[in-house]
């Protein structure tokens, strides 16, 4: 049996790997459906019908298996980690408790408008119900990013024993919920869940078009699946650059913060100056591979690049060692490499984004097969960046799960065996693989059967009520 703080660990993990997916397709796909919507009510391109119809079914799915995970994660606080709870709960169950009252009400009460009320309602209370929908799901991002940051850069607070327990109480909620980490968790949270999304579709989007134009195959609709492409490819131009910037700014408050996790993002054991910043970085030996140290490994590095990304400019400037901080490490192997994989497939997105639009701008778009079979294989690439991302902020805080106020191993149930820790690990993997194998059955059909042709709107227009609240000029 596994050690019952080790198997909890790994269980939350676990659930929030496979749960993170589903808000990140949803939040992403958020402002996009509400472009869908404006242009469908604005326009008479039935383009546009399509293209909301379309995502709102993948959008729906998202939501409902999100909602499913994700509250199973509340309850794991209290079954895997009561000691936290404890301790934490006055001032963490707010913000949950808020992202259920606030949050998921609005979102829940609107989307049943916006995914069946479309030739029931009118065109403004439908615009309404799709800004609705999408300020719900990012109002949980604030709320659940609001509980994480606050846990990274803990403020508004004081500790008082009781029981000869340590208590954290809320003493300045403005402090505490706009904590420093809160905005830049949130920007680049959000912008990666876009980013992700219209990766999604510009790969779905790309498949069809090479089948068509380089393969030659008769599809259906081949326009829409020209559209979703570019549409893909303005807001992947837009929100990689994006990423990459605020990722460097982002990287520099963390060193403000937690030096420790930045010394851990870059291996740097002995404090040292000119450090390089190793783009690309292969191991030599499993030894490497499972202790990585930036100087003897061998890669690609840009000469006080790590110094420069820690001091806002100057190459020379000096990060703080490892080896300097007292008790245990965070394991750096998981952070280093996951940093690395992370950064890499960010500037991967940044060349693919300008690929394609060169591509576009020379009327070479439908043309260029290679491009197609990148965006093909990059069309999960931006979740699993997000996975990396998460990994790097909550592998590398260890072994704090409130930063210098509580330790992981102090946070697990104190009557939690090891016999229950792993029965439960075994089975909510089973449960939580065999639902994300579901929903990736479920938007594989939706994809297959592709957006709803002209017969099929021609019908849902001709039995909906005449709106002349909007006008229909584009």
């Amino acid at each position: 049996m596994l050690d019952p703080v080790l198997a909890s660990r790994i269980q939350f993990a676990l659930t929030v790997i496979v749960h993170i997916i589903f808000p990140v397709v949803s939040m992403g796909l958020a402002p996009f459906l509400i472009y869908f919507t404006w242009k469908d009510i604005r326009s008479d391109k039935v383009i546009y019908e399509q293209l909301r119809r379309f995502w709102t079914r993948i959008f729906a799915v998202s939501f409902a298996t999100g909602t499913v995970t994700g509250l199973v994660l509340e309850f794991e606080f209290g079954t895997n980690f009561a000691a936290f709870s404890k301790t934490a709960g006055e001032l963490f169950g707010g913000p949950l408790a808020l992202e259920g009252m606030m949050a998921f009400m609005l979102e829940a009460t609107f989307l049943g408008i916006f995914v069946f009320g479309r030739e029931r309602v009118s065109d403004r209370l439908y615009f309404l119900s799709s800004i609705a929908v999408g300020l719900g799901t990012w109002l949980s991002a604030v709320w659940i990013l609001i509980a994480n940051s606050w846990m990274q850069t803990p403020r508004g607070f004081e500790v008082v024993m009781e029981d000869g327990q340590p208590i954290v109480h809320l003493v300045d909620p403005i402090a505490a919920y706009l904590n420093p980490r809160f905005p830049w968790m949130f920007v680049h949270m959000q912008n990666a869940a876009v980013e992700s999304v219209a990766l999604l579709m510009a790969g779905i989007g790309a498949y069809y078009v090479f089948r068509h134009h380089i393969w030659g195959y008769p599809i259906d609709n081949i326009e829409f699946w020209e559209a979703t492409l570019k549409i893909a490819l303005v807001v992947l131009v837009i929100t990689a650059p994006l990423q990459a910037i605020h990722g460097d700014l982002y990287a520099r408050h963390v060193v403000e913060t937690q030096p420790q996790k930045f010394a851990a993002m870059e291996a740097i054991w002995e404090t040292d100056s000119y450090v390089p910043e190793y783009i690309v970085a292969f191991p030599t030996s499993i030894q490497d591979l499972l202790d990585p140290r930036a100087k003897e490994i061998f890669g690609l590095g840009i000469p006080g690049g790590a110094s420069w990304l820690a001091s806002g400019g100057d190459p020379q400037a000096t990060i703080q060692g490892l080896n300097e901080f007292e008790g245990p490490q965070p394991p750096v192997a998981i952070v280093f490499w996951s940093f690395r994989i992370m950064v890499a497939l960010g500037f991967w997105f940044i060349l693919l984004a300008f690929w394609g639009v060169y591509r576009w701008w020379r009327s070479e778009l439908y043309e260029d097969d290679l491009l197609h079979k990148a965006l093909m294989l990059s069309a999960p690439l931006g979740l699993l960046a997000v996975e990396l991302g998460w990994i790097v902020t909550e592998v590398g805080r260890q072994p704090w799960v409130i930063q210098g106020v509580m330790k992981t191993s102090d946070s697990v149930s104190p009557g939690l065996t090891g016999a229950e820790a792993t029965a439960t690990l075994v089975g909510f993997a089973i449960v939580y693989l065999g639902l994300l194998t579901l929903y990736t059955y479920v938007v594989v059909r939706i994809i297959r059967a592709g957006p709803p042709d002209g017969d099929e709107l021609t019908t849902a227009e001709s039995s909906s009520p005449p709106q002349t609240e909007v006008s229909t000029d584009d």
